[in-house]
C-alpha cells in the first residue's frame, strides 16, 4: 500500500516544504505501515486495528515535525495509545450495555488454548505489553522504551519482571495438567538474539 499518490491535490500547487513533508510522511507510511498493522492487528479485531492504523498515521501526520528519524518505535508507541483509547471506549460503551441490560457477561478461558497463550492471558496489561514488543514485535530494550515512554532501565527492568511472571504462570499451568512447551522458544532466547 502506498500513500503517495493521495497526498497530492489538484486543487493547490505543493510548496517545496509541502512536497518535503509529504515525501516524508509517505515514506514513513511505506516503510512501517506493516509493522503498524501487524501490532494491532495482534492486540484487537481487524476492523479496530483498521481503525487504529488509520488514527496512528494520522496522528503522525499532524506531529510530522515531532516524527524521528528512526520512525517505527514512535509509530508503535502511538498505536499503543489508539488501541488503549479504543479499549476504553469499548469498555465504556459494554459497561453501559451492561447496566441497560441488566445481565453482566462473564469470561472464560476458551478450551484448548495453548499453555503460553492462556499464561500471557492470566498477566496484567503491562507485563504482556513489555514481553510482546520485544519477543513478537522484536524490538529491542531502548525501542520498547520508546513505545512504553519509560527509561531503558525501567524497561529492563519490567521485562525482567514480566518474564519471571510468565515462568510463574507457565510452571503454575504445566501442574494444573495442561502440559509443557516443548516448542515454545524462551523469551530469553528471542532477546539475546538481537
Amino acid at each position: 500500500m502506498s500513500v503517495a499518490g493521495t497526498l497530492d491535490s489538484p486543487l493547490s500547487p505543493a510548496s517545496p516544504r509541502d512536497s518535503a513533508r509529504r515525501e516524508r510522511f509517505a515514506r514513513a507510511f511505506d516503510e512501517h505501515f506493516r509493522a503498524v498493522s501487524a501490532y494491532t492487528l495482534r492486540r484487537t479485531t481487524p476492523a479496530e486495528a483498521e481503525d487504529a492504523v488509520a488514527e496512528t498515521f494520522l496522528v503522525a501526520w499532524r506531529r510530522l515535525d515531532e516524527l524521528p528519524d528512526e520512525a517505527r518505535p514512535w509509530l508503535l508507541g502511538v498505536a499503543r495509545r489508539v488501541l488503549a483509547n479504543q479499549r476504553r471506549a469499548a469498555g465504556r460503551r459494554h459497561a453501559l450495555t451492561e447496566r441497560v441490560a441488566g445481565v453482566p457477561a462473564g469470561a472464560e478461558e476458551p478450551p484448548g488454548r495453548p499453555a503460553v497463550l492462556q499464561a500471557l492471558a492470566r498477566l496484567s496489561d503491562a507485563d504482556r505489553e513489555v514481553l510482546l514488543l520485544v519477543a513478537w514485535d522484536g524490538l529491542s530494550i531502548p525501542e520498547a522504551a520508546t513505545v512504553l515512554r519509560c527509561t531503558r532501565t525501567a524497561a529492563k527492568v519490567r521485562l525482567h519482571r514480566a518474564r519471571r511472571r510468565l515462568r510463574t504462570e507457565l510452571r503454575h499451568l504445566e501442574r494444573g495438567g495442561t502440559g509443557g512447551l516443548p516448542t515454545t522458544r524462551k523469551l530469553e532466547e528471542c532477546h539475546e538474539e538481537r
